[in-house]
């Protein structure tokens, strides 16, 4: 799963290259307005009720800008917070903390929205054995803290990227002449190219639910856009000759009849594309 590209090397490429499209040559604003040297303190105020996210992403963050800063640490990443709470406090250099500020509430804001939203989902379907993932409907170039915010609001993470699962989608399958063609070329490739990766076919009919299990080789099977009888039924003929997943457009109002039906999984892109960010500020303190 995703979760293993969340190391520390990635996660300070990522850092180094929002820093670069933010400061460039340099943060003008608080070179020219601040004496060098003025030491100051900083705290974070959670505005919003909700599940916190990206607390280890600022302390990194703070660390690639100045690692002269120290940071005092209220509240952790996955720890429910409320509105008027403070996450954490930093000091040091004035001018440091500011360059900072913004990427931090980046990340928080969002990675906080994500997390609460992965949360508040996961609540509503954990009388069942079914599992929230997330999918690859990301921001370009903050998947790795999308991805993360996912993890620690209580979901699993799909694959990363392409490289590091097959997943067969209708557009491969139609492509390839079929499902049959597209997991036979598959299954080719993959012992060609000596990759020891999952194959997943999405699936829109019980015909289709039934040529993937007949073809072989499939690990995972796609429910997609089905409704909640088809869905119950694509399950039964599955049983556990391999692992079933529910998609497409799947909402709050939904989500609850289509994990009873016996998925394995379900995969949400409104997890990444269509949370609210928590309220979140930093300021200094007098």
């Amino acid at each position: 799963m995703a979760y293993q590209y969340l190391t520390e090397e990635n996660i300070n490429q990522f850092i180094k290259s929002a820093l670069e499209e933010d400061i460039r040559e340099g943060d003008h604003s608080s070179l020219a307005s601040i004496p060098k040297g003025t030491q100051n303190t900083a705290q974070l105020i959670i505005k919003d009720d909700g599940v916190l996210a990206g607390v280890e992403m600022a302390r990194h963050i703070f660390k690639a800008v100045d690692p002269h800063l120290t940071l005092d640490i209220f509240k952790k990443d996955g720890e429910r917070v409320k509105k008027g709470d403070i996450g954490m406090k930093v000091s040091g250099e004035a001018s440091s903390i500011l360059t900072a500020e913004r990427l931090v509430l980046n990340c928080l804001q969002r990675m906080s929205g994500i997390a609460t939203y992965t949360h508040n989902l996961n609540q509503l379907i954990a009388h069942t054995s079914t599992k929230l993932l997330d999918t690859r409907k990301t921001t370009p170039n903050f998947r790795i803290a999308e991805k993360w915010a996912v993890k620690i609001g209580g979901g699993q993470n799909h694959r990363f990227g392409l490289f590091d699962m097959v997943m067969l989608k209708d557009n491969h399958n139609d492509f390839a002449g079929g499902i049959t063609a597209s997991v036979n070329s598959t299954r080719q490739y993959l012992k060609y190219k000596g990759l020891d990766l999952r194959i997943e076919v999405e699936t829109r009919n019980i015909k289709e639910v039934k040529e993937a299990l007949s073809v072989g080789g499939v690990d995972v099977i796609m429910l997609d856009n089905m409704s909640v009888e088809m869905m119950k039924e694509a399950v039964q003929i599955i049983g556990n000759q391999c692992e079933t997943e529910a998609s497409g457009g799947i909402t709050e109002d939904t989500i609850v009849p289509i994990a009873e039906t016996g998925v394995n999984f379900i995969s949400v892109g409104a997890l990444t594309h269509s949370y609210k960010s928590l309220d979140i500020s930093l300021k200094a303190v007098s």
